[in-house]
């Protein structure tokens, strides 16, 4: 009997992406390629989880359906949701097959976690050492600045880049797939002059990695593209997933989607959700024209179904959103329909300068507040961190908590980095980045002793037993006793993992106290790791899943603890993006930041523009604002100056858009500054005193 409650809750159009394709006989599923275009608030990821398991329900082993995703979270959430239709539609309460069925959905994950384990799996066929070290992007970034160093460009003349820009480079010619002159003319003119640096650089970069058995993060994708090239490798891959399912396929850059088309050449099986409306991340090298191209990738065209009820706003939200899209000149069109109906319309509120518009949205803020919606469902939203300074002096001063989006990783606290160096050193003993940071953990030792315990090591075939002939500087003696012993006990293959971090944590404690100021508020990180570690199978996919997805919180960089019940968001479009929020403010809804001043150059970044101030528009559940400052002042003047430039309307808001919305002029109650009396001209002096003495 065909199971089919699971479809009962869908509506007609995510039905139909969920029920694509038709069951076999002898069961399984057969379907074709197939794009769902689900616009912002459609319930993409319900529909994806859905599919996931209508075709586990009609027979398809969910050991052979790939799900790939740009973020653990969403593999995880993807998962639980399909064991959860899964479960309803087969009516069991707990356990059973839909307990099966999500236990063997194993292959989900990121894009770089699953090129991991299949580059290890197929290691012997690429000539690559199944034992390979994922480094992240930090230490990429130093391995750079070393070669830098090394090659004599750090000494020009004339600026040569940093090593975070060189990084930036190298990824980019990459993802994109464009040579490196083409990368630097287009995206870093100010480098162009250095090509053939660069070039030099980039392939000494390389050449270390290989030699120390290293893969950066975009090392997964080359690796797994040059595999996919192969076509017995690519037919052996392509063999054991009957079902590729996609989550956001706009964000995909070239290097992914040529990876795709590789393990499904007829699109054989192929499901993509995505909304090209949304696709912001060309600084990544996310290529739109991915989704716009990918049904006339296949022959014949690839399935579309566009899923355009919203679940999230109300009607005349969508209406912005709908007319500012309307006049995009390439994309895939949809018209949005809200589920909820109507409300009240979006304003533009014109106000005079910054100054007042940080006024008026701690006004309306305390205003909503009280009308029962709490800080926490506000959100402000800006195109640049630096929008919000203004704003954020306001708030101290009306003293609103807040929150704002950013910050270092988990990963990037020195006492986290340290104590993973030691367990990735041991884990592959050529990772001369972790051998070089473990060995200065020791007093004593340098970067000179630490490069000649690497060349010690070298020189033995990078047999970590052989440690312990190295002859330390003497301060270091006594600790290098501990290292070499600590390192030949986790070198052994059938040491079992559970415990190892236990056993690196009690090693590194003394250094730990020794280096650090306040050691005692960061022991709780390097506990929380250990928890981490239990979550995993192994030590090698522990390393990797924590270099690819770190977790994001560290006391190293907590500030002082929140003990207010509630708080404002303040966050990047960007960094914004999937979230939603009762009430949005967008800052600065003008020319030179809607469009960015640095996206005017090209059409193309002109569209990426504005399918950011989509993605703003549709965060907005009930309320949205567009604050309009007419006045900036510039920079670089006196603190009395008041040199200043009038702010241009946003040529997104043209006069389709602005019918769409209600029009609000805002004057600051806060008097005129004093001090500009003093400087018209004559100045104003008025005898108060003399004046009461007169009257008596």
């Amino acid at each position: 009997m065909t199971v089919t409650a699971h479809l009962d809750r869908l509506n007609t159009a995510q039905r139909r992406a969920v029920t694509h394709g038709e069951p076999l006989a002898g069961g399984g599923y057969r379907s074709g390629p197939l794009l769902i275009l689900a616009g912002a608030g459609t319930g993409k990821t319900d529909t994806l989880a859905h599919r996931v398991a209508h075709l586990a329900l009609n027979g398809v082993d969910p050991a052979r359906i790939l799900m790939l995703t740009f973020t653990r979270r969403a593999a995880t959430e993807m998962r639980r949701r399909a064991h959860e239709i899964t479960r309803r539609a087969l009516d069991e309460p707990l356990g059973g097959a839909s307990q099966s069925i999500a236990q063997r959905l194993g292959w989900a994950g990121t894009f770089h976690s699953v090129g991991n384990r299949l580059l290890r799996h197929y290691a012997p066929h690429l000539q690559l050492d199944p034992h390979f070290s994922v480094i992240d992007r930090a230490d990429s970034a130093d391995l750079l600045d070393s070669l830098r160093e090394e090659l004599g460009l750090a000494a020009r003349e004339q600026r040569f880049p940093r090593k975070d820009t060189c990084l930036q480079i190298y990824s980019h010619r990459v993802n994109t797939r464009a040579s490196l002159q083409e990368t630097l003319e287009r995206s870093f003119p100010w480098c162009a002059q250095w090509a053939a640096e660069l070039g030099n650089l980039f392939r000494a970069y390389v050449e270390q990695k290989q030699h120390a058995s290293l893969l950066d993060y975009d090392d997964l994708l080359l690796y797994w593209h040059a595999m996919m090239a192969d076509a017995r490798l690519a037919q052996h891959v392509s063999a054991h997933f009957d079902h590729v399912l996609v989550d956001e396929y706009q964000d995909t850059n070239r290097l992914q989607a040529e990876i795709l088309h590789a393990l499904k050449p007829d699109g054989a099986g192929l499901a993509v959700v995505g909304d090209d409306a949304q696709a912001i991340y060309s600084f990544r090298a996310a290529a739109v024209d991915n989704i716009l191209g990918f049904p006339a990738r296949f022959q014949p065209a690839a399935e579309v179904v566009t899923l355009a009820q919203n679940y999230r706003s109300t009607q005349p939200i969508l209406d912005v959103a709908n007319a500012l899209m309307g006049e995009a000149p390439r994309q895939h069109r949809k018209y949005l329909l809200a589920a909820r109906g109507s409300g009240g319309r979006p304003r533009a509120v014109t106000v005079d300068e910054l100054q007042t518009q940080a006024e008026f949205v701690c006004n309306e803020v305390l205003r909503k507040r009280e009308a029962s919606v709490p800080l926490k469902r506000q959100a402000v939203l800006f195109r640049s961190g630096s929008h919000s300074d203004i704003l954020e002096v306001e708030l101290g001063k009306r003293k609103i908590p807040y929150v704002k989006y950013g910050g270092l990783k988990f990963l990037e606290a020195a006492h986290i980095k340290d104590l993973l160096a030691v367990l990735r050193w041991a884990e592959n003993p050529r990772n001369t980045l972790a051998a070089f940071r473990t060995a200065q953990l020791l007093p004593g030792m340098g970067p000179a002793g630490a490069r000649e315990v690497i060349e010690h090591l070298g020189a033995h075939g990078f047999a970590l037993g052989s440690l312990e002939g190295f002859s330390p500087p003497a301060a270091s003696a006594v600790d290098w006793l501990r290292l070499t012993a600590l390192l030949k006990t986790l070198s052994q293959p059938d040491l079992p993992w559970a415990g190892q971090v236990a056993q690196v944590r009690e090693w590194y404690r003394p250094h730990f106290e020794r280096l650090y100021e306040q050691f005692h508020t960061r022991m709780g990180d390097l506990e929380q790791l250990e928890l981490l570690s239990a979550q995993y199978p192994s030590r090698e996919r522990f390393l990797t899943e924590m270099t690819l997805d770190p977790p994001n919180a560290t006391s190293d960089l907590a500030g002082r603890p929140s003990l207010d019940e509630d708080y404002l968001v303040l966050s990047t479009i960007h960094s914004a993006k999937g979230m939603e929020w009762d009430t949005v403010y967008l800052l600065n809804v003008v020319d030179g930041s809607f469009p960015s001043e640095f996206a005017t150059g090209r059409d193309e970044l002109i569209d990426e523009e504005r399918r950011l101030l989509y993605v703003a528009l549709t965060r907005a559940q009930n309320d949205l604002l567009l604050m309009v400052p007419l006045k900036f002042h510039l920079t670089q003047q006196s603190r009395q100056g008041d040199a200043h430039v009038y702010g241009g309307r946003s040529r997104f808001i043209t006069e389709k858009v602005q019918k769409t919305l209600e029009p609000v002029t805002f004057h600051s109650a806060v008097l005129a500054s004093a001090d500009a009396l003093r400087d018209s001209g004559a100045p104003v002096e008025v005898d108060v005193a003399a004046r009461l003495r007169d009257m008596w």
